[in-house]
């Protein structure tokens, strides 16, 4: 104990310090009602570029709208392909793992992670990317895509307009001129397709396309006119065949549990900004983005081969003992009854092609 403590402390001190703080603590208790709580930071990642309409045209309007709605509750930051969480393989398990709050994904990397959703990327499944969302949104609400998704709260899933074929050295105008070429492939689904061309499929991550071109490692690309302008491929390719053969679908999620802990103000944002209410912006994004890199490659010169109706109905009729032979393996991934799921697949795409 210290030798220099006074020796009293009079009663009118004693007093005019009760008084303090006992004003203090009216203040402190008078707070909470006048001082606004921080609202609460969503993290949301992407594995394209933060100049690309994936953040531009949807995420931080979406996000903007989810901002108004909670009434301030709730903020964001985004995470691109420039950051640490920007790997395309990685979204789910950031998500999983409480990294981020919101991934943005693709269902084909990794390969198997969602054997279910893999059926909309099957040949000639998907020709609009309106048809394609709605009738993979409907699989997923109606309980068909299985348990791939359990755990996770599913904000959006979508697919893009039909696929193209993209070349450098040689015109793809047969599905017989794939044999032998090096083809970027963005799921199992489309490299089963390319394998059976006579392709070789590569399986890799946007970021490694260009380097990929540059140095030969590829010989072309399945993938969009989006991609083919958003990582600067039509530098280097020459030929692009508008097949509509093939789609790829993406998914946007937060984990259950994340959901639950949030504020009721920014769970009942989200909900009312999610799903259903972004289907119908799906066709636009699409449109808008694909139209960049036709642009490009008309203006650098390049050739553009159409695809007629005829011709797809007969690369779809040389394509079915693929399909059948992909969705028999898709029951050791554990997919119960693979063939009714397809079947009821193109159906809810038909119905909404034709809507």
């Amino acid at each position: 104990m210290s030798q220099n403590r006074p020796a009293a402390i009079s009663l009118a001190t004693t007093r005019r310090r009760f008084l303090a703080g006992g004003a203090a603590l009216a203040g402190s208790l008078a707070m909470p009602a006048l001082a606004r709580a921080e609202p609460v930071k969503l993290t949301v990642s992407h594995f394209v570029a933060p100049t690309h309409g994936l953040q531009l045209d949807f995420l931080i309007p979406w996000l903007e709208r989810i901002k108004e709605r909670s009434g301030g509750e709730a903020d964001y930051e985004i995470f691109a392909v420039n950051s640490a969480f920007g790997r395309a393989e990685r979204q789910v398990d950031q998500v999983r793992a409480g990294v981020v709050d919101i991934g943005y994904g693709i269902a084909g990397i990794p390969r198997g992670r969602f054997p279910h959703t893999s059926v909309m990327e099957l040949p000639f499944m998907v020709d609009k990317a309106g048809a394609g969302t709605r009738a993979l949104w409907e699989l997923y609400e109606t309980g068909r895509l299985g348990n791939e998704y359990d755990g996770l709260k599913v904000l959006l899933l979508m697919t893009h307009h039909g696929g193209l074929f993209h070349t450098v050295e040689r015109p793809v105008e047969e599905l017989a001129d794939l044999k032998g070429l090096r083809m970027r492939s963005p799921s199992p689904a489309v490299s089963a397709m390319l394998d059976y061309l006579g392709a070789s499929p590569i399986g890799m991550p946007p970021v490694q396309i260009y380097e990929s071109l540059q140095k030969r490692a590829l010989d072309g690309l399945a993938t969009t006119w989006d991609l083919v302008a958003a990582v600067k491929a039509n530098e280097i390719l020459r030929y692009h065949t508008e097949a509509g053969a093939y789609t790829a679908a993406f998914h946007v999620v937060m984990s259950e549990e994340r959901f639950s802990a949030l504020p009721k103000a920014v769970r009942d944002a989200i909900e009312a900004e999610s799903g259903e209410a972004l289907l119908p912006r799906v066709p636009a994004w699409w449109d808008k983005w694909d139209a960049v890199g036709r642009a490009d490659a008309l203006q650098r010169g390049h050739a553009v081969i159409a695809v007629s109706e005829e011709k797809r109905a007969a690369w779809r009729a040389e394509l079915q003992p693929m399909t059948e032979a992909y969705l028999d393996g898709l029951k050791a991934e554990g997919v119960a009854d693979p063939h009714a799921l397809y079947e009821t697949a193109r159906e809810l795409v038909a119905k909404y092609a034709a809507a």
